[in-house]
């Protein structure tokens, strides 16, 4: 059986900032590789650098030094054009906030990078339809978002996140404003997504509900992996 391709590898990552006149370190020489179909979790205590390493990740910021590739390509050395277009097209965003635009409906907030990407208008309809199907919003494709509740929108940015087969969605801390039956469902949904469309999912948590799901929880403690366990 074929391996997984590396997706994301980060090499020897280190992260500074500024604040005042100190120099804080988030990342200190952080070394790891995802594949693709992955079910990830990256655990640690607040100021671990976890949520630093998932922006760093999806081209929102750039290392100090080290290098992040995704799908071989080297996030630092593009442009942020570049940056952009790879953002959009090879990258799916879950956040904590939902994120939605609030005047677009359901439908029209999962279907945004579709047509960004100027997918055909047929092709989207119907890949917009099944997802929204799919994660449990089938009859609720025009409410806007402050018609729906917290999990229905977490629920639209899963869809809205996978639309454009991605290489990689990444989830900081989306269970982080639900309870536990609308977190049971979202972990149930995304669960269904890896396993059977073999969307790779990156988790930031600290969240025991999504760690008892992760395939693999990799530990980061002061800016560094701590550990990395892989199970079955």
């Amino acid at each position: 059986m074929e391996a997984n391709p590396v997706v994301v590898d980060c090499a020897d990552v280190t992260k500074v900032y500024r604040q005042g006149t100190q120099e804080v370190q988030a990342l200190r020489g952080l070394s790891l590789q995802v594949t693709g179909a992955e079910f990830t979790a990256i655990c640690g205590p607040s100021g671990s650098g976890k949520t630093t390493l998932l922006n760093l990740i999806g081209a929102l910021d750039r290392p100090t030094s080290g290098t992040i590739h995704l799908e071989g390509h080297d996030l630092g050395a593009m442009g942020q054009r570049e940056r952009s277009h790879l953002r959009r097209d090879r990258i799916g965003f879950v956040f904590q906030a939902y994120n939605l635009m609030p005047v677009l409906t359901a439908y029209e907030n999962a279907e945004m990078v579709l047509a960004l990407q100027g997918a055909p208008l047929e092709e989207r309809r119907e890949r917009v339809e099944r997802l929204l199907k799919e994660v449990g919003l089938d009859g609720l494709e025009h409410r806007r978002p402050d018609e729906l509740s917290g999990g229905q929108q977490q629920r639209v940015a899963i869809a809205r996140a996978i639309a454009s087969n991605p290489a990689v969605v990444l989830a900081d801390e989306p269970t982080a404003n639900l309870d536990s039956e609308n977190a049971t469902l979202l972990l149930d949904i995304m669960e269904r997504q890896n396993r059977e469309r073999r969307v790779t999912f990156l988790f930031s948590t600290h969240d025991p509900r999504v760690m008892e799901r992760a395939r693999r929880i990799i530990r980061v403690v002061d800016g560094r992996v701590e550990t990395d366990e892989h199970r079955t």
